[in-house]
């Protein structure tokens, strides 16, 4: 299982857990709605972060991959011209 589908997982997990202990806690319904609200304001900027962080490190390891493709691709050129010589022939 992915790191990720275990971190969504685990924060789908602590959201659902919060939400019913305030469903289930003695206060008046507007207390209640607004620290529903707050919670899911908190939940909703964590995972914001959390996103932003994967798409870094996506981001990240595309450069690195690109970069790695990019030098692969020259050593070969370089390689099959060098093969072929300067006349054309092989």
């Amino acid at each position: 299982m992915s790191t990720g589908k275990v971190l969504l997982g685990v924060l789908a997990g602590i959201a659902v857990g919060a939400t019913l202990g305030i469903l289930f806690a003695p206060d008046k319904g507007s207390t209640t709605r607004k620290k529903i609200s707050e919670k899911g304001d908190e939940y909703a900027d964590e995972l914001g972060e959390k996103f932003n962080t994967l798409v870094d490190s996506v981001k990240e390891k595309y450069a690195t991959v690109k970069g790695q493709a990019t030098g692969m691709a020259g050593r070969a050129k370089a390689k099959a011209e060098e093969t072929i010589g300067s006349d054309g022939s092989i």
